[in-house]
């Protein structure tokens, strides 16, 4: 039992000697000391506490020599090894040492790194371009939506044009392609058109939740899917009754209305998930659109004239109704006026 718990301790302590940092002779002579003596210990327990002491004392005291195994630990060299300060070496060791490159050269200077000046632009780019990206759209979805918004950028881009020509003919007394004249006619003529196009739009845009309602697209959601196709209508179409300028904010305010309740409808998978992408893209176009007419009218405003709209014609003909009421009651009462004056004729002349 001694031999085999002694021979156990006696590898261990030769296998930590074999780890440590000493010089290949004190290494050599402390396992021949070991293995030369493993049967002259008289007392196994001091080998045994070996092991419940601190590693580097044993080795000191196995590597001082046979004598020192059974010998008191030396407090004093221990305790003066223990607060012994070690020597500075700024040449290689230093603040920023620990955080050296692994593969860099000690005490040179580390490379100064390129600052990228555009990152903050490349990021913003990024972000604009996930925004508008149509990748998870259908093709023949992105070309009819494109198709569609044509007309608005076509008469926007059409006020510009005329706009500046009439600014132009007011400036030097000619304009391009056209008189000043041709050009308002023109520019009212667009204003209808517009509005006109931009009323049937928004309904188009309702009526797409009564198409997914019907087509039962992630289940039925009854009236929250209707309401759309009923509000769109009744904002769009009163807005062809409005003053051009006044028409066009209002549609501009539904589209931004719609696009929000589409989002809404498809992050709750009430439409399509790319369809939020896909209707923030054409309503970009539309109010982009819509904000060139704007201002390209207001820089003519002051010289042209108002056309009658949808409102003025009203009007007019109440108050042509009312005209042709006012007349035939004067016919009327004319006519009872000489009715009477012909009986009082004739009653005198019977009388006489």
């Amino acid at each position: 039992m001694f031999r085999s718990g002694a021979a156990r301790t006696l590898g261990r302590s030769l296998a930590s000697v074999q780890t440590s940092q000493s010089s290949s002779r004190a290494f050599f002579q402390t396992r021949s000391m070991l293995q030369g003596r493993v049967g002259s210990f008289r007392n196994a327990s001091s080998v045994a506490l070996a092991m419940h002491r601190p590693a580097t004392q044993s080795l000191v005291r196995y590597a001082s020599g046979p004598a020192a195994i059974d010998a008191k630990p030396n407090t004093k060299e221990e305790d003066k090894i223990a607060h012994q300060t070690l020597k500075v070496d700024p040449e290689h060791v230093t603040t920023s040492s620990s955080v050296h490159p692994i593969f860099g050269e000690v005490g040179t200077p580390e490379p100064e790194r390129d600052i990228d000046m555009m990152a903050g632009v490349k990021s913003d780019m990024k972000v604009i371009q996930e925004t508008f990206s149509l990748e998870d759209v259908p093709r023949k979805a992105v070309l009819i939506g494109l198709a569609g918004v044509t007309p608005y950028v076509a008469t926007s881009l059409s006020t510009c044009f005329l706009a500046w020509n009439i600014n132009h003919f007011h400036e030097t007394g000619s304009a391009v392609g056209m008189t000043g004249h041709t050009a308002e006619q023109l520019l009212h003529l667009l204003e209808p058109i517009q509005v006109g196009y931009g009323a049937c739009i928004i309904s188009f845009l309702g009526a797409i939740h009564w198409g997914l309602e019907w087509a039962k697209y992630n289940g039925e959601y009854g009236y929250t899917r209707y309401a759309p196709g009923v509000i769109a209508p009744a904002l769009a179409w009163p807005t062809t009754f409005l003053p051009v300028e006044y028409a066009l904010i209002s549609q501009f305010l539904a589209f931004n209305y719609l696009y929000y309740n589409d989002s809404r409808a498809a992050r709750a998978g009430q439409a399509p998930r790319w369809y939020g992408v896909y209707r923030f893209v054409l309503t970009f176009i539309v109010g982009a659109s819509i904000v060139i007419t704007l201002v390209g009218r207001g820089q003519i405003a002051h010289e042209i004239g108002r056309p009658s709209s949808a409102a003025d014609r009203v009007q007019a003909l109440r108050s042509q109704d009312w005209t042709a009421l006012e007349e035939e009651e004067r016919a009327r009462n004319a006519a009872i006026v000489s009715d009477d004056e012909e009986e009082e004729a004739e009653d005198e002349e019977e009388e006489d």
